[in-house]
């Protein structure tokens, strides 16, 4: 069966050093007709559901802890039996969102998740925070950068565990280092490519953010 990559855009907030704001967020998920991964589970389970059908949900991954990214991912584990693996660096953001329900297993640099045939493979991308990660599926020639590569620049660095040095150096050398051809699907917001990135690093430097 072939695999292939659904989406769906669900809509609620994100709450981080005693601010609100309204947000949508995309939702990614990876898989045939049997198998899938969700990539983030932000607002509505519902929704996220209605994108896997029947399919056998093997993992939920976790692009990084930021409440409008994880919010339901509990929630989502309970109703299709599948496991949420997060960074350890990003635990102590989970837990202002769930204290009392940690998540179900660590996500490492350099490990790979097994859906349909098709590999993803971790990388390690902190800045937006500790233990954001981004999954590229070269065989897809896709990558799921959540909050750290955006159309445009880098993901924001002005809140707590946010750092634009350290977002800047896992760009650098994490995700414009792949083939330009990689179409970038990220956590809000239009997909964009890494040849259309690359080019702009030095711009973002000269801005800072």
């Amino acid at each position: 069966m072939t695999v292939r990559v659904d989406h769906t855009v669900t809509s609620g907030t994100f709450s981080l050093d005693g601010q609100t704001f309204d947000v949508d967020n995309n939702v990614w998920v990876v898989g045939d007709d049997a198998d899938c991964v969700v990539v983030d589970a932000p607002h509505d389970v519902a929704a996220v559901l209605r994108v896997v059908g029947d399919r056998r949900v093997v993992v939920v991954l976790a692009t990084h802890a930021h409440d409008d990214h994880v919010r339901v991912a509990p929630e989502l584990a309970r109703a299709t039996g599948a496991p949420v693996l997060l960074h350890p660096a990003d635990r102590v953001l989970w837990d202002l969102v769930h204290p009392d329900t940690p998540p179900d297993g660590e996500l490492a640099d350099g490990a790979t998740v097994e859906v349909a045939g098709t590999a993803l493979r971790v990388l390690h991308t902190p800045g937006h925070s500790p233990g954001a990660c981004s999954f590229h599926a070269p065989e897809l020639g896709v990558v799921f950068t959540g909050d750290t590569l955006f159309a445009g620049g880098p993901g924001a660095t002005g809140r707590s565990y946010s750092d634009f040095g350290t977002i800047i150096e896992s760009i650098r050398t994490r995700l414009l280092s792949l083939p330009p051809e990689t179409v970038v699907h990220t956590g809000h917001g239009d997909s964009t490519m890494i040849g259309a990135e690359a080019p702009h690093l030095e711009e973002w430097l000269a801005r800072g953010h």
